[in-house]
């Protein structure tokens, strides 16, 4: 479970950081290598997915969706200084919950 949980943070990182990068690129007025810089890291990120040990594809990207969202709240509180609210934490809790009845729940 620890590498899961360390592949779904690098995951995470590379495509909410690559997101980022095309974003400042085309909405605040980056420099294009920016934006060239961001495409390579979201197609890392999606290299970075195809780690994960678990057999089912969807199973994966939906509980990666999971921890995407959390690690996006805590993207937005650190690197664009938006304070999460009560809702926010209730949403990401909710959302890592669902990751661990994914992941973990019993199947033949």
């Amino acid at each position: 479970m620890l590498q899961a949980s360390i592949l779904f943070i690098l995951a995470g990182i590379a495509e909410i950081g690559g997101g980022y990068l095309i974003w400042q690129w085309l909405r605040e007025g980056k420099p294009s290598y920016w934006g060239l810089i961001g495409g390579v890291v979201l197609a890392l990120y999606g290299v970075i997915a195809t780690f994960q040990s678990f057999p089912s594809f969807g199973r994966v990207y939906a509980a990666y969706g999971g921890v995407f969202i959390v690690l996006s709240v805590l993207w937005g509180w650190g690197i664009d200084k938006k304070t999460p609210d009560l809702y926010d934490w209730i949403g990401a809790g909710i959302c890592i919950a669902g990751v661990l009845v994914m992941l973990l729940a019993p199947r033949n």
